[in-house]
């Protein structure tokens, strides 16, 4: 059973804080969000007694990580600086990242940094985070949801309307007051490398409306939104993060498609609009703009012709997407005058500059030479004091720890987000002779002693997970709940590195088993570089290897083979040959979990899918079935 006391060091450090704290010691205790007299008085006063640097400084957003640090670390004394030298106005809560693999916290740890950076602070800091599928997307041990695609696929309003509330209630129990989700976008373009699967769907209707109802969710449990990304980042084939992306469409497919979900946001009350490092030349034709630095696109169009009046928000200032516009200009500072550009262009907050320091200095320069007038800078920092006001961080600021095992991961909440992953099941092809599977629980004890047990593998069920990296965790919960129905299941793992080498020994493998299972862990991953023939690029396409692979097993074996992409589901156009093709949407363990249950119909199978697949299927389609057993296995159950 997993256990929510807090650790020894953080038990020592709670023993060290005085019993009669100060004001700003006192706990939060979220409520809906609402700027009420009191707020709009403390905005107004806070912002007069504050001075120019002050006032910029509020207006950026650098990186905290949960980790231990030291507080004579260098990572500490970073972060101390950040707040103390240079006045940043929040924090955008994350992980580390070592060699592509993230490396995840824990709630707990996560509450103490907010706390710790709080108590830094001279004005209440703002914590934001990237919980596009909940708090579990960066921290072990919080309510699982697939990704927001598997909601369109499950097509149920109410659902997107829990996965903020819930979101929400564990993220506000941390510190973190601002998710930078919902996405807004409209995923119409299968090779799009960076949305897939994070956009809720291809049709711009049921986008917005699964915004609206996420938005509604999370306002009821204290949390901000944003709807990103601005104009829409759906239509684009480049990776932002390596490069720029072109959004190519005309004003008549821009106002149907890319612009309704972002006004039907805006009607709903979204705290905040996220603009993209996207080119679009029906929009701003000057070639040497992106969204984020564009009047036009940000001023113009967002705030006055959509009417919106919350905090316009820059994606990070550190991609390539917009730093390659200034990086070539001798004898200027790349970040500096990314972020000039971008108060220019009617940005409020800026986040994740390449360089801070620079940055700061670059808009402290446009204002002092009168390029950016000061009361331009007054505008951003009122918006975002009342905005601090609206969530209650005039008031107060800390979290109470000691909630964070009795708020985060309740059973009732956990069990939401597995029921959105079971209704996301979509059976796209069906050849009637893969499906169901059948239940093979003899074999090795699973409540003999594991120090013992021999495990016994048979040649008649073959899983073969496709995964992109053999050192990720990929396709494991996956194998735990097949080998839960079938004890004796041969398990194979193959990565692009060695799907080469073990081809043969699978396809031994293939030609004996009765029936072949593939899972298929193929999502985008932004920032991901793969170097192609024209230089650096991205891809949501199999590796050569494991395509020839998978080419290899449907031509021996499409009859008994069923494939399930857990994640993106664009993977099928590459292999008409495919027979039985079920789609997750979705790599979360739950995703894992619910299309084991539906391969041996213990949930019944009624998703539909939100987006067309070239030469496969049509948006809308997915074939229902029945469920067949009753009572089937969960993860945590033995099979007798």
């Amino acid at each position: 059973m997993r256990s929510f006391r807090l650790p020894a060091i953080f038990l020592l450090v709670f023993l060290a804080i005085p019993l009669l704290a100060k004001d700003k010691d006192k706990f939060l205790k979220p409520q809906p969000i609402k700027l009420d007299h009191a707020g709009e008085r403390w905005a107004q006063k806070t912002l007069k007694q504050m001075s120019l640097e002050e006032k910029v400084g509020q207006m950026f957003m650098v990186w905290a990580r949960v980790e231990f640090a030291n507080v004579d670390s260098l990572e500490y004394k970073k972060m101390d600086e950040d707040i103390t030298r240079y006045y940043v106005g929040g924090f955008g809560v994350t992980v580390s990242v070592e060699d592509g693999l993230l490396i995840k916290g824990d709630p707990y740890e996560a509450a103490m940094l907010t706390n710790n950076l709080q108590r830094a602070a001279k004005i209440p800091l703002l914590m934001a985070a990237d919980f596009e599928r909940g708090l579990t997307m960066r921290l072990n041990g919080a309510t699982a949801f697939p990704y927001p695609m598997a909601f369109g696929a499950a097509n149920d309003t109410d659902f997107a309307e829990d996965f903020g509330r819930i979101t929400g209630v564990e993220a506000r129990a941390i510190g973190i007051h601002w998710n930078w989700f919902p996405d807004a976008d409209v995923n119409s373009n299968p090779v799009n490398p960076v949305i897939n699967t994070r956009s809720f769907s291809g049709d711009p209707d049921q986008v917005g409306d699964m915004v609206q109802a996420y938005i509604k969710g999370a306002h009821e449990s204290g949390m901000l939104t944003t709807a990103k990304h601005f104009p829409g980042h759906g239509d684009t084939a480049t990776d932002t993060h390596l490069g720029v992306g072109m959004v190519n469409g005309d004003l008549e497919r821009l106002d149907s498609v890319e612009l309704p979900p972002f006004q039907k946001a805006i009607d709903a009350g979204v705290d905040a609009v996220l603009i993209a490092h996207v080119s679009v030349p029906a929009l701003d034709p000057d070639p040497n703009h992106v969204a984020t630095t564009s009047p036009k696109i940000v001023t113009d169009l967002l705030k006055k012709k959509m009417g919106f009046k919350g905090l316009v928000v820059t994606d990070a200032l550190d991609m390539n997407g917009l730093l390659r516009l200034y990086s070539q200009v001798p004898g200027v500072n790349p970040s500096g005058a990314a972020a000039v550009a971008a108060v220019e262009a009617g940005n409020d907050v800026l986040i994740i500059p390449h360089d801070l320091p620079g940055a700061i200095d670059g808009v402290l320069k446009a204002v002092r030479a009168g390029q950016i007038p000061e009361q331009r800078i007054n505008d951003s920092v009122l918006k975002i004091l009342k905005v601090k006001a609206s969530i209650g961080l005039n008031r107060a600021r800390l979290v109470d720890p000691e909630q964070v095992g009795q708020v985060v991961a309740q059973p009732k909440n956990v069990a939401v987000g597995q029921e959105i992953a079971d209704a996301a099941v979509t059976l796209v092809r069906d050849n009637g002779k893969a499906l169901p599977l059948e239940m093979r629980r003899k074999g090795t004890n699973p409540l003999e002693n594991p120090y013992t047990e021999a495990e016994t593998v048979s040649d008649r069920d073959l899983v073969v997970v496709f995964s992109d990296d053999l050192r990720t965790d990929y396709g494991w919960a996956f194998a735990n709940d097949f080998r839960l129905r079938v004890r004796d299941a041969n398990v194979m793992y193959v990565s692009p590195e060695t799907a080469k080498t073990a081809a043969d020994v699978v396809m031994v493998a293939v030609e004996k088993a009765e029936k072949v299972v593939v899972p298929v862990y193929s999502f985008p991953v932004a920032g991901r570089v793969i170097h192609g023939p024209n230089g650096p690029t991205n891809s949501v396409a199999l590796p050569e290897a494991s395509a020839k692979l998978l080419h290899q097993i449907l031509a021996a074996a499409a009859q008994k083979t069923v494939v399930i992409a857990m994640g993106n589901p664009y993977v099928a156009s590459d292999f008409p040959e495919v027979q039985t093709y079920l789609c997750t949407f979705s790599s979360a363990p739950v995703s894992e979990l619910s299309a084991v249950k539906a391969l041996f119909g213990e949930i019944p199978i009624g998703g539909h899918l939100p987006v067309s697949i070239p030469e496969i299927a049509q948006r809308g389609d997915g074939m229902v079935r029945a469920q067949i057993l009753k009572g089937g296995q969960n993860r945590n159950v033995a099979g007798k």
